[in-house]
C-alpha cells in the first residue's frame, strides 16, 4: 500500500474507532521497508492531528454531503491530501496523484474522481486556512480551551501553542554504566550534538536519532525519557535496601532509573495492564535491573501484596496526559470534558488507598503528565485537607514555594508538561 492509504487508515483508528495513535501508527508502519516512508507516515498522521480541526473544516467545505459509514475513510484520505497541501514540499500534482492512488488502494475505485475535484479545488483556491474562533485558531477542543483558560488566565495561549510544537527527543544516562560527562563525550566523538539538562542524569540531543545511533544504548548506556518524567526517581530519593513501590509502572521507564539511583533498593512494580507490563519486563532486561514485576491493581494493594508497608511509593497516577500533547495530539480528540472528573476520582482512589501501604515516616511521590489542576494542585489540596498524618514536603525546583506541589507547563526548559506533589507520612 502506499504511504497516503496507511495513513488515512491511522487516522482512520484513532478518530473512527477512538484508538490511540500509537497503537495505530506501528500497525500500519508494518507494512513499510522504508525508513523514509515509515518517517513520512509518521509525519502525515501526528501532523493531521495537530492541525485537525482547520484542515476538517477545509475539507468539509469542499464537500457537498459529509461521507457516512464505510465511506468515511474517504474523509481521512482528504485529511491526508489537504495536509500535505499545506504543510509539506511535496508537490501538489505528486500529493493529488497519489492520494487518489491511495483511494484504489483502499478499493474506492468510484470515489477517485472526488478525491481528485476536492484536492484540486483545495490546491487553486490556495485560501488560508480559518482562524474564526479559538478552536480553530489553536486546533484544540472547546472543553480543554475553557480549562487551560481557567488554570493559566494570564498565558494559557502560551500554553497550547507550546502544545503543538515538535518535542525535543531527551535521554537519560545510566550513571552505573558511566558519568554523564563521559557519555556526553562520546556522543561529540561520533558528532551527536547535545547538552546535559537540568537534572543530573539528563541529556539533551540537537536533532533526534534512532536509538540504533546511540553508543551503548542496547546494552543499557542510556535510555529514552522526557527530562520532565527523569525528576520523578531524584524527588523520591530512593535509597539502598528500601522497599519501594512504583505504582502505575507501565512501560517501566522510572522504575529503571530509580535503580540506577539506588541499585540495591528492592523495588515492586506494578501496573493494571498485562500488555504493557511486558514492557517494563524489556526495560529492566536491557537495563540488567532486578525487580519484583506484578500484574495487579495499585488501588487495591490489599489483593497482591502481603509484604511489610513501602519505605517510599512513587505514584505515577492514571491521568489526561495533557501536558504530553506535543508527543500525543491524537489526546485531543481522545479526551473529553467527562473524563477529567472520572481521571481524578480515579486518582483519589488509588491515593488514598497506596497512603495506606507507605510506612510512617515514608515518602510518596504523586506525579501525572497532566496539566489540569483537577488532576494536580486540586487532588492533592482534598487529599492533604481529609488527611491528618501528610505532610507536603517543597520540592527545591518549584518556583513558588506556597504553591501546592511543582507544575511544569509543556515546553518550560524544553520538558512535558509534568506535576508533582511529594508527600511525608507522619511517623
Amino acid at each position: 500500500m502506499n504511504v497516503r492509504a496507511l495513513a488515512a487508515k491511522a487516522v482512520f483508528s484513532v478518530l473512527e474507532q477512538g484508538i490511540s495513535l500509537s497503537v495505530a501508527l506501528p500497525k500500519q508502519q508494518q507494512h513499510l521497508t522504508s525508513a523514509k516512508d515509515k518517517a513520512l507516515l509518521a509525519e502525515l498522521c501526528y501532523g493531521i492531528m495537530r492541525r485537525l480541526v482547520q484542515i476538517d473544516k477545509r475539507v468539509s467545505d469542499c464537500l457537498s454531503k459529509p461521507f457516512k459509514g464505510k465511506l468515511r475513510i474517504i474523509h481521512q484520505v482528504l485529511l491526508v491530501g489537504c495536509y500535505q497541501l499545506y504543510f509539506t514540499r511535496i508537490p501538489a500534482h505528486a500529493v493529488i496523484a497519489e492520494t487518489a492512488e491511495a483511494c484504489r488502494q483502499l478499493k474506492f475505485e468510484g470515489m477517485v474522481k472526488v478525491v481528485n475535484g476536492v484536492l484540486r479545488n483545495i490546491q487553486r483556491a490556495q485560501t488560508d486556512l480559518s482562524c474564526e474562533n479559538p478552536v480553530l485558531e489553536f486546533n484544540t477542543p472547546k472543553w480543554l480551551i475553557k480549562r487551560l483558560q481557567d488554570a493559566y488566565p494570564e498565558h494559557w495561549q502560551q500554553v497550547i501553542e507550546n502544545s503543538h510544537q515538535r518535542p525535543p527527543m531527551w535521554l537519560r544516562n545510566n550513571a552505573l554504566a558511566q558519568s554523564r560527562k563521559q557519555y556526553l563525550s562520546e556522543l561529540h566523538g561520533i558528532d551527536i550534538e547535545a547538552t546535559a539538562g537540568a537534572s543530573s542524569d539528563s541529556i539533551l540531543l540537537a536533532k533526534a536519532k534512532d536509538v540504533s545511533q546511540l553508543p551503548g544504548f542496547d546494552n543499557g548506556a542510556v535510555s529514552v525519557q522526557d527530562a520532565a518524567a527523569q525528576w520523578a526517581a531524584h524527588l523520591l530519593a530512593p535509597q539502598n535496601g528500601e522497599l519501594i513501590l512504583d505504582a502505575c509502572a507501565a512501560p517501566g521507564g522510572k522504575s529503571c532509573h530509580i535503580l540506577e539511583v539506588a541499585p540495591q533498593a528492592h523495588l515492586v512494580a506494578v501496573d493494571f495492564d498485562a500488555k504493557r507490563l511486558e514492557r517494563v519486563e524489556q526495560n529492566l532486561q536491557r537495563l540488567n535491573h532486578s525487580a519484583q514485576v506484578v500484574h495487579g491493581d495499585a488501588a487495591n494493594i490489599d489483593s497482591w501484596w502481603q509484604g511489610k508497608q513501602f519505605d517510599r511509593i512513587l505514584l505515577d497516577a492514571p491521568c489526561s496526559a495533557t501536558g504530553v500533547i506535543r508527543r500525543h495530539p491524537d489526546i485531543k480528540w481522545l479526551r473529553k470534558s467527562k473524563d477529567i472528573d472520572e481521571l481524578a476520582e480515579l486518582q483519589r482512589q488509588i491515593l488514598d488507598h497506596c497512603w495506606q501501604w507507605l510506612t510512617p515516616g515514608g515518602t510518596l511521590l504523586y506525579a501525572t503528565c497532566s496539566i489540569l489542576p483537577d488532576e494536580n494542585q486540586r487532588q492533592i489540596e482534598a487529599f492533604l485537607a481529609r488527611t491528618d498524618n501528610a505532610v507536603l514536603e517543597p520540592i527545591d525546583q518549584q518556583p513558588d514555594s506556597n504553591s501546592i506541589g511543582w507544575q511544569i507547563t509543556p515546553d518550560q526548559d524544553d520538558m512535558d508538561g509534568f506535576y508533582y506533589a511529594k508527600l511525608h507520612k507522619k511517623r
